[in-house]
C-alpha cells in the first residue's frame, strides 16, 4: 500500500488542533461538545502522527473523549479493522480502562478472547494494567498462542503464564540484576575493560541513563564506536546530550580524529553548542526548514538557538510559529525550550496552552513554568495531578508543583 502524506486542516482550526495533539483547555466551553465528536475520533481512526515512533496521541485522545463525555463505541467498533486500527483504538482504551471505564476494559478482554489481533492487545494491556486486570485471560490466551505461527517477542505476560518459550527467539535486553547493582564508577570501568562487548557497552550505557549526566564518561567515548559500522554505538548520542556543554572541550579532539564516527560525533557536539557567530546561519536554517515544511528536523536548530539565549531574539517569531504549524508533535518541547531560553516572557502564553498538550515532555516544561497566579493553571496543575491516565512523571511533577498552591489562595 502506497503511504500518502495526511491533508492537515489550518493549525489553528479545532480539527487542526486536534490533528497536531496541540492545546484544546477550551473545549469543555463549548455550546455542544459533541460538535467535536466526528474530529476526535476521526484522528483516533487515522494516522495522523507525522513520526509514529516519537509523537503520541493515545492519551492526548483518551483525555479528549473522557473530558467531553463521548461514548467509546466507535472505539470499540475499530477494534474489527486491521492490526494497525486496533493499535490505535486499543491505545485509547487501555488508558480509558485505567481511568475507571469498565467497558473499556471488558471490551478490551473481549478482544483477547475473540479478536484476530490479539496477541499485540493482550501483551500491551499485561505491560499497562495491574495483573489483576488480566490475569483471568491465562487460559484464553495460552490455548489461542498454540495456534499462532510465531512465538511471541514480549516477556509478559508468558512469562506469568509459565509458558516455555525458545530463548533466541528474545531479542530484547534482559534484565541483569547483578549488574543493575554496580555503583557508577563500577559501570564506567566496565565500559574500558578489553573484554566487555559492544552489546555490553550498550547495556552499561542504558543502566547510566536513568543515572543523569556522568562526566566521567567523556574519555571512553572513543571507546564506543559501533564495530565495523561507521557511527557511534546506541545510546552514546543521548549521553553526550545529557552532560550538554561539558562535553565541548573533548568534543574539539574529536571533531580532528581520523575515525569517521568520532569526527563527525565531534562535530554534532560543537554544532549543538554555538556561540553568536553561528546565529545568522542558524536563522537562515530555521527559515529555510519552515519554508519547506521539513518537520523533522527544526528542533536541532532550536536546541541550538537556546544556546545562544537572547541575541537570537529573531528567531522567537518562526518558533512560535512552529509551535502551531508543525504536525510532528514530539519537537514542540525544544521550541518552547527555546523560546524560553531566548526570551523567558514569550513563552509565559504558551505555558497554559500547552498543559492541555499531547506530549510528556511539552506537559513537563508546562506543569512546571505555567504562572500559578492564573487560577484555570492551578485547576489544570491539581487536575493532572490526580488523573489516573496521565503519565506518572506528569503526574508527580504536578503534585510538586501544587504544593506550592497553597501559599496563594
Amino acid at each position: 500500500m502506497t503511504y500518502q502524506t495526511p491533508s492537515y486542516a489550518p493549525p489553528d482550526s479545532l480539527r487542526g488542533l486536534l490533528q497536531r495533539g496541540r492545546g484544546l483547555g477550551h473545549l469543555r466551553a463549548l455550546d455542544d461538545p459533541a460538535a467535536a465528536a466526528p474530529y476526535v475520533y476521526d484522528c483516533i481512526r487515522q494516522e495522523w502522527r507525522w513520526d509514529s515512533q516519537c509523537d503520541d496521541r493515545a492519551r492526548y485522545h483518551a483525555r479528549l473523549l473522557r473530558d467531553l463525555g463521548l461514548p467509546i463505541g466507535p472505539l470499540l467498533d475499530q477494534l474489527a479493522g486491521d492490526e494497525e486500527s486496533v493499535w490505535r483504538a486499543g491505545g485509547v482504551l487501555e488508558l480509558l480502562a485505567l481511568a475507571g471505564d469498565g467497558e473499556a476494559a471488558e471490551g478490551l478482554r473481549d478482544y483477547v478472547r475473540h479478536g484476530e489481533h490479539w496477541v499485540g492487545v493482550m501483551e500491551s494491556i499485561a505491560s499497562a494494567w495491574p495483573r489483576a486486570w488480566w490475569e483471568g485471560l491465562r487460559e484464553v490466551a495460552l490455548e489461542r498462542i498454540a495456534g499462532e505461527e510465531e512465538e511471541p517477542w514480549a516477556r509478559e505476560p508468558w512469562e506469568h503464564f509459565g509458558m516455555a518459550r525458545d530463548p533466541a527467539a528474545r531479542m530484547a535486553a534482559q534484565p541483569d540484576p547483578e549488574r543493575e547493582r554496580l555503583g557508577t564508577d563500577a559501570l564506567l570501568a566496565l565500559i574500558g575493560e578489553p573484554g566487555t562487548t559492544a552489546a555490553d557497552q550498550v547495556g552499561v550505557l542504558r543502566l547510566l541513563a536513568p543515572r543523569g549526566p556522568q562526566p566521567g564518561l567523556i574519555p571512553l567515548v572513543p571507546l564506543l564506536g559501533h564495530p565495523g559500522v561507521d557511527r557511534p554505538l546506541p545510546g552514546v548520542r543521548a549521553a553526550l546530550r545529557r552532560l550538554g556543554a561539558h562535553a565541548v572541550p573533548a568534543a574539539r579532539a574529536w571533531a580532528r580524529d581520523e575515525r569517521p564516527w568520532l569526527a563527525a560525533l565531534g562535530r554534532e557536539v560543537l554544532d549543538d553548542h554555538p556561540g553568536p557567530e553561528a546565529l545568522p546561519g542558524l536563522l537562515r536554517e530555521l527559515a529555510e526548514l519552515r519554508h519547506q515544511e521539513e518537520w523533522c528536523g527544526p528542533d536541532a536548530t532550536a536546541r541550538r538557538l537556546a544556546h545562544i539565549g537572547p541575541p537570537a531574539a529573531d528567531a522567537v517569531p518562526p518558533l512560535r510559529a512552529l509551535m502551531r504549524q508543525t504536525p510532528h508533535s514530539y519537537e514542540r518541547a525544544d521550541y518552547l525550550r527555546a523560546i524560553a531560553a531566548i526570551d523567558p516572557g514569550a513563552a509565559e502564553d504558551l505555558y497554559k496552552e500547552c498543559l492541555w498538550d499531547c506530549e510528556v515532555r511539552t506537559l513537563l516544561i508546562a506543569v512546571a513554568a505555567a504562572p500559578a497566579t492564573d487560577p484555570v493553571v492551578r485547576a489544570r496543575v491539581v487536575a493532572l495531578r490526580d488523573d489516573p491516565l496521565e503519565d506518572p512523571d506528569v503526574r508527580a511533577a504536578a503534585a510538586e508543583r501544587a504544593e506550592g498552591f497553597a501559599d496563594l489562595v
